[in-house]
């Protein structure tokens, strides 16, 4: 599912205007970008939640020429989802 086949079914179910669906929806990426920014965690019922990582640097070597190479550090998104989000996709 795109995007815009996302905007046209909330729209439906939802009632709204095709054109208010997609500003909620940026509204709703746009503030959840913000918060990961600022480093926080957002926990939304029913669905899971979002929480940034940091990843420390560590050594890997390359399998082919043996050669060992730096990871520098990184911060990474991470999504759990919560229980009742696994229960629905293990129905299927």
């Amino acid at each position: 599912m795109n995007n815009k086949e996302f905007i046209a079914e909330l729209s439906e179910k939802t009632g709204y205007s095709s054109q208010r669906t997609a500003q909620l929806v940026a509204t709703l990426v746009d503030e959840v970008g913000t918060q990961l920014e600022e480093e926080k965690t957002i926990q939304l019922s029913g669905f899971g939640s979002f929480e940034v990582k940091k990843k420390l640097e560590r050594v890997v070597v390359n399998p082919i020429t043996k050669q060992r190479m730096l990871v520098p550090p990184k911060i990474v998104v991470s999504f759990k989802p919560n229980n009742i989000l696994k229960d629905k996709i293990n129905q299927k």
